[in-house]
């Protein structure tokens, strides 16, 4: 069995901390030089020739850290490792999975493409926009759930009158799998947009009268669409409102919304670094689930375990 190795780049430089420490091993030594016009450079500062190398790396915006991830892979493997897992917490560009427009890119299958080209043997990530985006690669991918991280929460708050919402038609199946997991109702809100990141309608399909609901996603960007779910949701007459949501991605006026809104808290991991702190915000750690899902990997045993 071939020795494991696990490096960070440069945007999840903390999470790789806590996922070494999880697996038992201290990061190993890589040095990310650029040149005066930004371009990245690099270097392995240890032998990992035959070594089965973990690179861990989000790739959300801006692109740098996608092609920090791809150049790391590279010299990797023309550095000898035995076999490179791209670790990706958060999978950039899955919103575009589909052409469901003329004349558009599916961009998650170009980053597929081009991580395979770079050379990973396999990809490990957390709760993907689609689920259908494992089948964009000819690698093994290792598809982590964020249930792990949020159920054993959910239970610590001991709400007496929970039910689950979708935010979109989209989330039905991920808010329908805690419905069942703790044998309660779920509501859907159904939302009309005109634009990205712009919500032009919603309407709440189901009974939310004194609950106390928690609205479930895979990310939250602008937190547009999750404010006006909340808002709604109150107004319908619910008893309290969160919201469990996997990739703080919070972009643009995410921060200002989210304290404005009726949420009582928006609980993130920590797949993504928050830009800044707020009130409102609780992150869990996914370091832990990561961990294991290495050690399952390298024993060659079964990451079912992991999920609930």
């Amino acid at each position: 069995m071939s020795e494991v190795k696990i490096f960070a780049g440069t945007n999840s430089q903390a999470l790789a901390q806590k996922i070494a420490k999880s697996y038992g091993k201290k990061l190993g030594d890589l040095t990310m030089s650029k040149f005066s016009d930004g371009e990245m450079s690099p270097s392995f500062d240890e032998s990992i020739r035959g070594c089965t190398v973990f690179i861990i790396q989000s790739t959300n915006p801006p692109s740098d850290n996608l092609l920090e991830l791809c150049l790391m892979i590279d010299a990797a493997k023309r550095a000898s490792a035995y076999k490179v897992c791209a670790v990706i917490p958060y999978f950039g560009y899955a919103r575009q999975d589909r052409k469901d427009r003329p004349r558009v890119s599916i961009a998650a299958k170009l980053i597929a493409n081009m991580l395979t080209s770079a050379g990973a043997d396999r990809i490990m990530t957390c709760d993907l926009h689609a689920g259908q985006i494992q089948g964009f690669f000819d690698i093994p991918l290792d598809h982590l759930n964020g249930s792990a991280i949020f159920a054993p929460y959910l239970s610590t708050l001991r709400l007496k009158d929970m039910i689950f919402a979708a935010p979109d038609v989209g989330g039905v199946a991920r808010a329908r799998s805690f419905a069942k997991h703790f044998e309660v109702e779920m509501v859907v809100c159904d939302k009309h947009r005109k634009r990205a990141n712009e919500v032009a309608s919603m309407q709440v399909i189901g009974d939310v009268e004194g609950k106390d609901v928690i609205l479930v996603d895979d990310l939250v960007d602008t937190a547009g669409t999750l404010c006006k779910a909340a808002q709604i949701i109150t107004e319908k007459g619910a008893n309290s409102v969160r919201a469990i949501v996997t990739h703080g991605v919070l972009s643009g006026k995410a921060y200002e919304n989210i304290e404005n809104s009726v949420l009582e808290e928006l609980v993130v991991t920590d797949t993504i670094p928050l830009k800044q702190q707020s009130s409102k915000i609780r992150v869990l750690t996914v370091a832990e689930l990561f961990g294991k899902a290495i050690h399952a990997v390298t024993g060659n045993t079964s990451i079912s375990s992991l999920f609930i």
